[in-house]
C-alpha cells in the first residue's frame, strides 16, 4: 500500500487556474472521492498524481518520496478511464493481459503466469466467462469491469478512476459503486477517484474532498461533510437545501417573523447573514407558536417513500421545500393552499 502526499499543487491552462495550492495527504490503502462540479480542477489534480499531467508548482510524493518528475511508467499507477478504453479488436482475456505482456521482457511474466493472473482477475470482478468475448460484445457495466481488472492487472500500488460510472445508467451505476466498495474493502490498495455524484462520492468513500474552482473546500468523511459544511458551498453542492437572508444579533437568527438561536454567534451584533435548512430538517404542524413560521402548502409530490412540499412564505416569490416520510404526510393529511408552520429542527448560519 502506498500514501500520496499533495504539496502546494498549482496548475494553469493560459489564463485559466485549474489548481491553485492544493495540498492533500492520502493514507495508504484509503478510498478518496474528489468531488465538484465540472471545470473545478478533480480531473486535473488526478491526472497530475499518475503522471499524465506536470504541475506548473508543488510535488507530489508516494510513501514520502518526491515522484514530481517521475515518468507515468514509474509510478505504479493503475488508471480507469470514463469510456472504458478498452481495445476492441482484442478479447476480454487479452484487453486484461495487455500491461503484462507489454512489460520489458526482464520483467515479463510467463504466459502461464499471465494466464493464471489473468484469470485471477477475471474471477475477481465476476466476469472470468466473458474471458474470449470482444468489448462491444459486453454491457457498459461489464466493460467497465474489465477496465478495471486491466488496471490492476499490473498490480498497481495506487489505483486512480476518472468518473468511473459516468457513462452508465442510474441502477447500473449503483450496483458498480457496491461492488467497488467491497472489491476495495477486499484489496486495500490506495484509490482517488473523480465524480460530480454527491451520492455516489457519500456512498463510496472513506474520505470525500470537495473543490470548487481550483480549490480545496472541505475534506472529511461522508459524515462529515454533510452534516457539517464547512462553506455555504459545500452546504448548496451536497443535496438540497433552502436558503434564507437573514440577521444575527447576540446570539439569534432571524428569519422573517422567526427567531432561532444560534450559540456560535453569541457576539455578533445585527450582522446580514445566509441560513441553510435541508428539506429533511424541517418539521411540519398545525399550530403555530414563537418558534414557528407560517407558510402556505402550494404544492404536493409523491416520490416513493418521501413526501416532498413545495410552500410559500406570505409575500415571497421564494419556494420553500420540505421532505416528510409517507406516514408523517398521512398523519398530517396535507392538501394544497392550505396555511401551515414549520419549525427548523437544523439550521446552519454563515454571516456575510
Amino acid at each position: 500500500m502506498m500514501s500520496i502526499h499533495i504539496n502546494n499543487v498549482r496548475k494553469n491552462f493560459g489564463n485559466f487556474s485549474a489548481l491553485n495550492d492544493i495540498s492533500l495527504e492520502i493514507p495508504p490503502g484509503e478510498l478518496v472521492a474528489l468531488l465538484g462540479p465540472s471545470g473545478c480542477g478533480k480531473t486535473t489534480l488526478l491526472r497530475i498524481i499518475a503522471g499524465l499531467e506536470s504541475p506548473d508548482s508543488g510535488s507530489i510524493s508516494f510513501n514520502g518520496e518526491d515522484a514530481t518528475q517521475r515518468h507515468v511508467k514509474e509510478r505504479q499507477v493503475g488508471f480507469v478511464f470514463q469510456h472504458y478504453a478498452l481495445f476492441r479488436h482484442m478479447t476480454v482475456f487479452e484487453n486484461v493481459a495487455f500491461g503484462l505482456r507489454v512489460r520489458p521482457k526482464a520483467t515479463r511474466p510467463s504466459d502461464a503466469e499471465i494466464d493464471r493472473r489473468v484469470h485471477e482477475l477475471l474471477d475477481l470482478v465476476q466476469l472470468d466467462w466473458l474471458g474470449d468475448r470482444f468489448p462491444p460484445q459486453l454491457s457498459g457495466g461489464q466493460r467497465q469491469r474489465i477496465a478495471l481488472a486491466r488496471a490492476l492487472a499490473v498490480e498497481p500500488k495506487v489505483l486512480l478512476l476518472d468518473e468511473p460510472f459516468g457513462a452508465l445508467d442510474a441502477k447500473v451505476r449503483k450496483e458498480l459503486r457496491r461492488w467497488l466498495r467491497r472489491l476495495h474493502d477486499e484489496l486495500h490498495i490506495t484509490s482517488v477517484f473523480v465524480t460530480h455524484d454527491q451520492e455516489e462520492a457519500l456512498e463510496v468513500a472513506d474520505r470525500v474532498v470537495v473543490m470548487d474552482k481550483g480549490k480545496i473546500e472541505q475534506i472529511g468523511t461522508p459524515g462529515d461533510v454533510y452534516d457539517n459544511p464547512a462553506t455555504p458551498f459545500v452546504y448548496q453542492f451536497l443535496g438540497n437545501v433552502n436558503l434564507f437572508h437573514s440577521r444575527v444579533h447576540a446570539g439569534f437568527a432571524r428569519i422573517g417573523e422567526l427567531e432561532v438561536g444560534v450559540p456560535g454567534h453569541a457576539d455578533t451584533q445585527d450582522t446580514p447573514a445566509l441560513a441553510y435548512i435541508r428539506p429533511h430538517d424541517i418539521d411540519i404542524q398545525r399550530q403555530g407558536n414563537k418558534d414557528t413560521l407560517k407558510v402556505k402548502v402550494s404544492d404536493i409530490h409523491a416520490i416513493g417513500p418521501i413526501v416532498r412540499l413545495e410552500l410559500e412564505q406570505g409575500d415571497s416569490s421564494e419556494i420553500i421545500e420540505a421532505e416528510l416520510t409517507r406516514e408523517r404526510f398521512g398523519e398530517l393529511n396535507l392538501v394544497r393552499g392550505e396555511e401551515v408552520f414549520i419549525r427548523p429542527r437544523k439550521l446552519r448560519v454563515f454571516l456575510q
